[in-house]
């Protein structure tokens, strides 16, 4: 199974089942370079510290590569979550084995128990994570409407951001980077499935901590449609609409915009 695709590779893992790897927690992970055909199976999560976390979720991904870091070289976090912490392991090829990289208690990230459970029974797709200025952020929607997880990639450490104010759909919000070292986040704004805008936000620092979002603009959306954000890149935001009507298929209708200009352009649309 695809868990994450950066700089060319792509990270695999085990086959699933249901919402959740099988026994143990910590699957199999293989990372692939398609263009050189070769792969790097990775070791298994050392026994100490996969039995720091219990079953809630997994979530691994790729790191991007420094400036200093050789092309053949590649970095793995995985996610996990314990009854009572977050926890992150990394592995890389310069040391060759996991390590234990940050740790959270739950309630020093403002989450409670109702949260936990929420957390739990949804697929780690519906935990959408976002780069930035090396950052990773998870908008976790599904858990709580404000919140935005952080985890600092130089200092390995997880810290808490909350959304701007408003009623955020949970159908997608896009993290991105605005320049000038200011973090950029597109949502779609609506209390009910339709959503009524796109809004685009910067964030101001002070510091260390991410401090004060500022609306930058607000774009309105036609009425009746669904709108979804399926993808960013550094430069572009993927923005999907469909509408459904009784007796046919519904149409998809994928958008394109420019981060920089915000201006949006028709890209195709299939039944």
């Amino acid at each position: 199974m695809k868990q994450d695709t950066r700089d060319g590779r792509v990270l695999l893992s085990c086959a699933t089942k249901g919402y959740g790897y099988e026994n143990p927690i910590f699957g199999e992970l293989v990372v692939c370079d398609p263009l050189h055909r070769r792969y790097v199976l990775l070791p298994p999560v050392p026994n100490d510290l996969a039995a720091s976390v219990e079953r809630p979720f997994n979530h691994p991904f790729l790191t991007p590569l420094t400036k200093d870091e050789a092309t053949t070289s590649f970095r793995v976090i995985c996610l996990a979550g314990g009854e009572t912490k977050l926890v992150a392991f990394a592995f890389s090829t310069t040391i060759g084995q996991w390590q234990a990289a940050a740790s959270k208690a739950w309630s020093d990230l403002a989450l409670s128990s109702v949260d936990l459970i929420k957390m739990s029974l949804a697929h780690p797709s519906m935990l959408r994570r976002h780069y930035a200025y090396g950052c990773f952020y998870w908008d976790w929607l599904v858990v709580r409407r404000n919140l935005l997880l952080m985890l600092n990639t130089r200092r390995m450490e997880f810290l808490l951001a909350y959304l701007p104010p408003g009623e955020w759909s949970a159908k997608g919000v896009a993290i991105v980077e605005a320049g000038e070292g200011r973090l950029g986040m597109f949502g779609l704004l609506g209390e009910n499935e339709f959503a009524s805008g796109l809004s685009y936000t910067i964030l101001r620092n002070r510091g260390e901590t991410p401090d004060k979002w500022l609306m930058e603009k607000t774009i309105s959306l036609d009425f009746g449609y669904l709108y979804y954000i399926k993808a960013v890149t550094e430069r572009y935001l993927l923005l999907m609409r469909t509408k459904f009507l009784p007796g046919s298929p519904p149409l998809l209708e994928y958008f394109s915009m420019d981060i920089k200009t915000l201006q949006l352009q028709s890209v195709c649309a299939k039944q």
